[in-house]
């Protein structure tokens, strides 16, 4: 089969672009059917709109050509003329024979009329393998794959008509669409059967259907079979290791690829480029970026989007900036690759910046710009901000998809309006899993136990089946509620009920809700007895426990399995150097922090953030450099002296040096999270919500101070930590104590 020089030369494949370069197919064939001979060639159809209008136009007595029908149903058109031109054909008394049938047929399916296409087809009287592969394609294209492959049967079943490359292609597309290799593998012995094995679109078709149905090792062995390979052919085989995880494999596969005479195209190049992100192989990805520069494909846009992604998901942001302003050509999607870059990577404000920015500049936002804009918002916690963006979406008439009223759920949960998620929650018109998960995950991180395990209860009636993450939700639930009885309810339906194994966060969630309940031996019991070897989060989970209910002997054990999965866990050595302090042991606690510091280990330093106009203001513990700092320690003095009139009693327990008393609670005074709410306190009006984020767990005496001061100043405050959601109100805490 001889094949365009322009589609071998642009490296199109015929799997993908069937439907572009058909037409060029099926005039080359057609001709033999008839001695019409219509000059149709590429980029130089002939006035479709006024033959259109001509035929329209005449009444049933003129006399249509050949040449003019054949004309007009080689062009491309809308949903109306298709069935215009066919009218008159019929009215006319035309008779349309194969040739002019296929091309009825070809139009009906490109306009998106199938079942129109398929009656035409079924009367054509003396049908050919153009006409059957017309029909084929048209089902392929549209997602009907199942009918396809059934068309595709049928076909093999008339003796006199064997398949052609193309029917194979469209044959093997559907396989893919229906993601079976069981229907894939006959065609592949049907087409060796027929002699295609050496035809190199056909047999990358076939390189990429087992690899898109994750037959790697399949795909491989067709591909170093083969004798000839085309820029297609290598395409196919690294995507289909990029898609099954297997970037290793993909970048040595491109490599060699260049190491055998072929040069990159923009594609392959930012395949390449987006497996080195997946890796975060930075290094390997700047050595594909020198090389794009060196080819002069640097100001291809999507090859130019794919460098921003690599580089920002290896964290090398400034690379990002740089490949981004590089650009001489910014779409949508480049502003959103850069503004999910830094979301990713921490960059939040800069992401907002970048969404204004992307704004001025009259580019307009898609679904993919707000749902990375609301991520950035999660990762900040700033309602304010996700309340803009909300309003932004509704102002500008966007279409509240199910994908963002997710991520609006997210937002407000993760931002501690969990009433705005269940309102978002209870209006999306048609519930995915993802919805259901995203809820259950936001009362479980504001310690609403029993509301998470009503949504789930209702998800199971809507007839959704839940995945481990759902069941990672509810035991998470049930953890911060304290409810025993529901956890191991839960845990063991996982199994007993859906088939789904339990993972090593299950167990951390069990794990954390025994211990956190004082059942420590039960917890460890449990460990003793998992399935699969415990990780990280499950020993975790038992050292805070021990941390809580200050069991020495078990915090010991537990620590001593995280320095040998994780040395360089800075938590670690501070959960078991507290346990030390609580239980008196100050020397022991003295020399594990000389051992940290030995190690190069640093700890996370207390930090608290407060959002005010807009503006996030960040405090460390025992700040003294916020501009308004004097003002926030008068405040704060103040706060004291009325919460010690109303009964608090600093708990200098937390404070894990061996000091004088006054000095402890002079320390405690100055929390990062106090420092926050005083700042709030004088920043905002009076009876405003006060939300704080914080970076580690928070103490037992600020828990008990802010619930002082949420009664003497008549506040709310909501306030976020590594584990959980803390609402105070009226002097007590949604927690009830139990965190």
């Amino acid at each position: 089969m001889a094949y365009n020089p322009w589609i071998v030369e642009m490296g199109i494949n015929p799997l993908t672009h069937l439907q572009h370069h058909q037409q060029y197919f099926f005039h080359a064939q057609l001709l033999n059917h008839n001695s019409i001979r219509i000059n149709v060639q590429k980029n130089k159809f002939v006035g479709v709109t006024h033959l259109i209008n001509t035929i329209t136009t005449q009444g049933e007595s003129e006399v249509i050509s050949e040449k003019t029908y054949g004309s007009v149903l080689q062009g491309r058109m809308d949903m109306k003329p298709p069935a215009q031109v066919h009218a008159h054909m019929i009215k006319s008394g035309f008779r349309a024979d194969v040739f002019f049938g296929t091309k009825l047929v070809t139009m009906y399916t490109k306009c998106g009329r199938i079942e129109n296409a398929r009656q035409l087809f079924d009367e054509i009287p003396e049908r050919d393998v153009i006409s059957w592969t017309a029909m084929i394609t048209g089902y392929a294209s549209h997602g009907l794959n199942q009918q396809a492959l059934t068309l595709f049967n049928k076909m093999r079943g008339e003796a006199s008509c064997k398949p052609n490359p193309f029917t194979f292609t469209s044959v093997l597309q559907a396989c893919v669409g229906l993601n079976c290799l069981e229907q894939g593998r006959p065609v592949h012995a049907h087409m060796m059967k027929f002699g295609f094995n050496l035809d190199v679109f056909v047999v990358s078709a076939l390189v990429d259907m087992y690899a898109k149905c994750g037959s790697t090792g399949d795909a491989r062995h067709v591909f170093d079979e083969m004798s000839q390979k085309n820029m297609v052919t290598w395409t196919a085989m690294i995507v289909g290791y990029a898609q099954n995880g297997q970037g290793g494999e993909a970048l040595s596969l491109f490599n060699q690829m260049q190491q055998a005479g072929m040069c990159p195209n923009p594609f392959s190049f930012s395949i390449a480029l987006r497996v080195c992100a997946g890796a975060k192989e930075l290094g390997q990805g700047k050595q594909i970026h020198a090389h794009v520069i060196k080819t002069g494909f640097e100001t291809d846009t999507v090859l130019g989007n794919a460098l921003i992604d690599m580089y920002a998901r290896c964290e090398s942001i400034e690379d990002a900036f740089e490949a981004f302003e590089r650009m001489p050509d910014l779409d949508v999607i480049s502003w959103n690759t850069i503004i999910a870059g830094c979301g990713k990577v921490g960059y939040g404000k800069e992401a907002l910046l970048f969404f204004r920015e992307m704004q001025s500049k009259g580019v307009k936002p898609d679904q993919y710009t707000f749902a990375s804009v609301l991520a950035t918002c999660v990762s900040l916690a700033l309602l304010d901000n996700g309340k803009q963006v909300h309003a932004h979406i509704l102002r500008k008439g966007f279409q509240l998809n199910v994908c963002l009223m997710n991520a609006l759920i997210d937002v407000y949960a993760k931002s501690g309006s969990i009433i705005y998620s269940r309102y978002v929650f209870d209006r999306i018109p048609l519930r995915v899993l993802i919805s259901w998960t995203t809820m259950i995950a936001g009362y479980a991180r504001h310690g609403y136990g029993n509301e998470a395990i009503k949504v789930f209860q209702e998800m199971q009636l809507a007839g959704i089946q839940p995945d481990y993450i759902t069941f990672v939700g509810v035991l998470s639930a049930c953890s911060h509620a304290g409810l025993i009885n529901e956890g191991w309810y839960y845990f063991n339906s996982m199994s007993r009920d859906y088939g789904i194994s339990p993972r090593s966060e299950h167990y951390a969630c069990m794990v954390d809700l025994l211990g956190r309940a004082g059942h420590l031996d039960e917890a460890h019991e449990l460990i003793s007895t998992m399935s699969i070897e415990p990780d990280a989060s499950v020993w975790g989970a038992l050292l805070s426990a021990c941390r809580v209910c200050v069991n020495l002997e078990l915090g010991k054990l537990a620590a001593e399995r995280l320095f040998e999965l994780k040395p360089q866990n800075a938590g670690t050595y501070v959960l078991l150097s507290n346990i030390y302090s609580a239980s008196g042991r100050w020397d022991a606690a003295a020399n594990m922090r000389s051992l940290m510091k030995n190690r190069g280990i640093k700890k996370d330093q207390g930090r608290s953030w407060i959002e005010v106009k807009n503006v996030v203001h960040e405090f460390l513990v025992g700040d003294k450099f916020h501009p308004q700092i004097r003002e926030i320690h008068e405040t704060l003095w103040g706060l004291e002296r009325e919460m010690k009139g109303a009964g608090y009693v600093p708990d200098t327990n937390f404070v894990l040096h061996d000091i004088e008393e006054e000095q402890k609670e002079y320390d405690l005074a100055f929390h990062s999270e106090k420092l926050a709410i005083a700042f709030g306190l004088i920043s905002t009006p009076s009876g405003t919500t006060i939300r704080i984020i914080k970076n580690l767990r928070i103490c037992g005496d600020c828990h008990t101070a802010t619930k002082f001061i949420s009664k003497i100043t008549v506040r709310e405050i909501v306030m976020r930590d590594a584990n959980r959601f803390h609402h105070f109100k009226h002097g007590s805490c949604s927690c009830n104590d139990y965190w």
